[in-house]
């Protein structure tokens, strides 16, 4: 890639007269040898996973194996249809969308990991809710994960995408970012208009810990999959109405690894700390260990009894 800060990008999208999104598809094709049909083939596909999962999670509850989550996608979707949430329609179909890629991930249905699987909800909630409310065609989006993309490109190199090496702000976090900056330019934005949002989103994000209940990707991640479709169209909004990131978004990606890298290890993603070590954390995990302890030994006394008949 041409470009390794978002600065940079700007920088190139200036000298080329592209879009982020552009810029992202054309550095793509040189990285891969792909033409340009393939190239956004592939993209057009990995958005069309997207468009799957958040209708499978909608119109059907997807319980996870765990059997701790599922069906709070269809909660939030059948309350905004029955009433006026205070977040109003189109955040609050943002929400439940981000709310069912996630819960569908929790299932072991298909996604896409956006830039991970724990924060795979964020930007399909944001895309496929803003392309109903405007009516943009599935090339238009295509662009936008091109641009989300070359955000995301600039904050694992910079910084973390992993919640085991810099905690949620790491996953959810950065998909904030990424779906910030991304519909900033699908509405029109500037490319600097776009960094601006990824500065502002992450800024919101900085110090968020991986606490996984159970070691499990359902509790909390699935609700701050939701939480952060909002706030990216709050990030992103801010950004159009002329709202700058004082801090430059590369310090902010900057301050992003030295929180993550001073964050305690138990509280990335190894539920040793937080909401995973709660009293009712705690019991959690001791339930579903015994569920599969369970199971292991009615398994074992299966094929115990096999071998006695053979």
């Amino acid at each position: 890639m041409k470009f390794s800060t978002l600065e940079q990008i700007i920088a190139c999208c200036r000298e080329d007269q592209v879009t982020i999104g552009q810029l992202m598809l054309n550095e793509q094709i040189k990285e891969t040898g792909k033409s340009r049909d393939e190239t956004f083939k592939q993209m057009a596909d990995y958005y069309g996973i997207m468009k799957e999962a958040v209708h499978r999670g909608i119109h059907e509850p997807v319980p996870s194996k765990s059997g701790l989550t599922g069906g709070d996608a269809v909660r939030v979707h059948q309350y905004m249809s029955s009433g006026v949430p205070a977040l109003g329609t189109d955040a609050c179909t943002a929400l439940a969308y981000a709310l069912s890629v996630s819960e569908v991930n929790a299932s072991m249905g298909r996604i896409v990991a956006t830039p991970t699987a724990g924060s795979c909800g964020i930007i399909p909630g944001v895309f496929v809710s803003t392309q109903e409310r405007f009516g943009w065609e599935d090339e238009h989006l295509v662009m936008g994960l091109f641009s989300a993309g070359a955000i995301g490109y600039v904050i694992a190199n910079n910084s973390f995408i992993s919640g085991a090496e810099g905690g949620c702000q790491a996953e959810v976090g950065s998909a904030i970012g990424m779906a910030a900056g991304a519909l900033t330019e699908l509405r029109g934005g500037t490319p600097e208009q776009a960094v601006h949002a990824v500065g502002l989103a992450l800024k919101n994000s900085l110090g968020l810990i991986c606490d996984p209940v159970g070691g499990l990707v359902e509790i909390p991640c699935i609700v701050r999959n939701g939480f952060g479709a909002v706030t990216a169209l709050a990030a992103s909004d801010m950004a159009l109405a002329g709202v700058r990131s004082v801090i430059p978004s590369d310090e902010v990606i900057d301050v992003m690894l030295e929180v993550g890298t001073a964050m305690p290890s138990k509280h990335r993603e190894t539920a040793k700390g937080g909401l995973a070590q709660t009293p009712t954390g705690k019991k959690i995990l001791k339930d579903l260990y015994g569920k599969e302890g369970k199971k292991l030994r009615e398994k074992g006394a299966k094929a115990k009894k096999d071998e006695t008949s053979d």
